[in-house]
């Protein structure tokens, strides 16, 4: 990794991209209340809203064994579930991955699974070079960015479930 970025400026926007990613896992956790196993969709995404607004509000959090063993357990099961799905999508994709709602599961398990891996290796260092904040700039935007997309997008909602269309 990069040296250090030097400053409070990178500091503030590492915490800034935390503040944003744990809303998303938040905001993520609550849409899911209409959907058939919404339960465990609530507990994949709250596991990391609280891990990255611990990390947003003490980034030495992430060097903890209890932060680093509960981010790990939690990485390996969505990258177990996301090869499950992506093999299940491979082989029964009939439209635009995102149409799928295996691809759009799939897509929420590859951002967890992104950004507390981001997290696992700012424990090493704090703050991160500048290409760890680039990356984490990317990510922290790239829900943001699908979710008015998706929005503005309406026939791409078109062909979606119940459960889905009506938490946007």
């Amino acid at each position: 990794m990069a040296p250090p970025a030097a400053g409070p400026g990178p500091r503030a926007l590492w915490r800034a991209c935390n503040a944003l990613m744990a809303a998303f896992f938040a905001l993520a956790a609550f849409v899911q209340v209409n959907d058939p196993d919404a339960e465990l969709w609530v507990m994949v995404y709250m596991i990391p809203a609280v891990l990255t607004l611990l990390v947003g509000l003490n980034p030495l959090v992430a060097g903890n064994f209890i932060w680093k063993s509960i981010s790990a357990i939690h990485m390996v099961f969505c990258v177990a579930w996301a090869v499950s799905l992506a093999y299940h999508l491979l082989f029964h994709t009939q439209q635009n991955i995102l149409h799928e709602e295996e691809g759009r599961e799939l897509f929420g398990l590859v951002i967890i699974t992104a950004w507390m891996a981001l997290c696992h290796s700012s424990a090493k260092n704090t703050v991160g070079g500048r290409i760890h904040l680039a990356i984490a700039v990317t990510i922290a935007l790239l829900p943001l960015i699908s979710w008015v997309y998706i929005h503005i997008n309406k026939e791409m909602r078109a062909s979606w479930p119940t459960h889905c269309k009506t938490v946007i």
